[in-house]
């Protein structure tokens, strides 16, 4: 989340005219995270979600994105639901962007991970995959392998370099890697593939359920896993937390079971999930808006992580047993 459009109190009242949400009592932007601006909405009957989509988040693909979250929260997966309008819309325009008001759920995303956090978020992943099983859309991930020879190609060597002496060659190297061995035939279906601690809220240690769908697609489901991995089961200076990679792999598999194939492909898996957001970082941190109300993250965080992921030769190495 963040906050690059900036909407005037007319045009939000005259937005929200549109709604039976309520008296408008309050609109705050909300700093944490890259992609879109959203604001925290208070009205007399409730909190809500104000999001005006940017960047990498193309227009024709937010049917897929609302109608998802629509169809899993009726399969009884708890996460933020579209609001429509009184004439049943979900999807508008503010400030010449295109927007949507979805429901505040409640909980905190953990400051500190635990492997309780981690085996929480195992069985959640597993049932969000079951929940989307026959969601009826699809999408293509765009930022899967094929597309990320094309976006270090908009990224100057030079400035990666600045970031990280001999940054670029070792991308070049770990690109070549993946495009060779990249699994061709897992078990498929809805990702969320950006599940970040803050996109996951948690109530004294009970998940609350996922946010910010706005990267969900059709790929690999071990995929999905693979990104936790990334993104739940390391310290800062890029150690690896074997207790949490057990408990976030068990517990998925308490619910749905990883094929022979899936387990031999995780660390192929791993090194591409850590790699996309090595990209995405990087050009994110080279291209930052001015005066954007966004905060930038290190790029260097992955290529520690990716560097252990290049060591490990099977799933063992992240805490299943051999």
């Amino acid at each position: 989340m963040a906050v690059y459009t900036e909407v005037s109190d007319d045009e939000l009242r005259d937005f929200m005219a549109a709604y039976d949400l309520g008296h408008l009592l309050s609109c705050k932007g909300i700093a944490e995270g890259v992609e879109n601006s959203n604001f925290l909405i208070v009205t007399d009957f409730s909190p809500f979600i104000l999001t005006l989509y940017e960047k990498r988040v193309h227009e024709e693909d937010l049917p897929y994105f609302l109608g998802l979250m629509e169809h899993i929260a009726e399969k009884g997966f708890t996460c933020p639901t579209p609001v429509r309008t009184r004439e049943g819309e979900a999807l508008r325009r503010l400030a010449g962007r295109p927007a949507a008001i979805v429901t505040f759920l409640t909980g905190m995303w953990p400051r500190r991970i635990s492997q309780e956090h981690c085996a929480a978020l195992g069985r959640a992943l597993a049932k969000f995959h079951a929940a989307g099983a026959d969601f009826a859309m699809t999408r293509r991930n765009s930022l899967s392998v094929e597309d990320w020879r094309p976006l270090f190609g908009r990224i100057d060597e030079e400035e990666a370099d600045e970031v990280q002496p001999g940054l670029a060659a070792e991308i070049r190297t770990e690109l070549a890697f993946l495009e060779e061995h990249w699994p061709k035939d897992l078990p498929r279906g809805t990702i969320h593939a950006d599940l970040f601690p803050d996109n996951v809220f948690f109530e004294d240690n009970t998940l609350t359920g996922f946010i910010d769908f706005y990267f969900a697609c059709t790929d690999w489901l071990a995929y999905d896993l693979a990104i936790c991995l990334n993104a739940w089961c390391f310290e800062p200076d890029g150690s690896f937390v074997p207790v949490r990679g057990q408990a976030l792999l068990q517990s998925y598999q308490s619910v749905r079971k990883l094929t022979e194939a899936e387990l031999k492909a995780l660390p192929i898996l791993a090194r591409g999930a850590a790699l996309r957001f090595l990209l995405t970082r990087l050009y994110d941190w080279i291209n930052h808006p001015p005066g954007a109300m966004v905060r930038k993250k290190d790029p260097l965080e992955y290529r520690r992580r990716l560097a252990f992921h290049q060591k490990v030769r099977s799933a063992a190495d992240y805490g299943l047993p051999k």
